[in-house]
């Protein structure tokens, strides 16, 4: 089992870095070029960078993700790509896209963006929270031990 992050605007980037690295897991940061930075990472997370082109970094996380990894991502249809391929997907406001929900999700985008298209405003998300930043945490934790107790590991490489 690994953790991919949608890494360019994820709020919870170094909550996942933390938690796996209590639990021994590795992370996979996906950023593109644009967030390209010299910081060194901790041994366990990997950054892979992508071209700045709209579904760059969702294309190379479908690359390498496999089932029963975790993906973390606020792209509805990465997360439904996710979905097809067997893996766990979250969102960082601490709820986790299912079968059940993502048709829901990617309607109301689609209805949302044609809106936009005819000219009409549309509001955007909520602002990140303390309270969405617990949820997450909380999610995330409870994902992984789940997992664990499936026998899911991170044997992959």
């Amino acid at each position: 089992m690994k953790i991919y992050v949608d890494a360019d605007a994820s709020p919870v980037k170094d909550v996942v870095v933390s938690i796996a690295e209590n639990e021994d897991l590795s992370v996979v940061l996906v950023k593109s070029f644009n967030h390209f930075s010299h910081d060194e990472e901790k041994g366990h997370v990997e950054t892979i960078y992508v071209d700045t082109g709209a579904d760059s970094a969702d294309y190379r996380i479908m690359k390498m993700a496999r089932k029963d990894d975790i993906i973390i991502t606020q792209d509805y249809g990465l997360a439904s790509l996710g979905l097809g391929k067997g893996c766990i997907v979250l969102h960082h406001k601490g709820f986790r896209y299912t079968n059940d929900n993502i048709d829901r999700l990617l309607q109301t985008r689609h209805v949302s963006a044609k809106a936009r298209r005819s000219g009409y405003k549309t509001k955007g998300p909520k602002p990140f929270t303390g309270e969405d930043q617990r949820k997450f945490e909380y999610l995330l934790k409870k994902t992984i031990s789940e997992m664990k107790k499936e026998g899911v590991s991170d044997d992959q490489s």
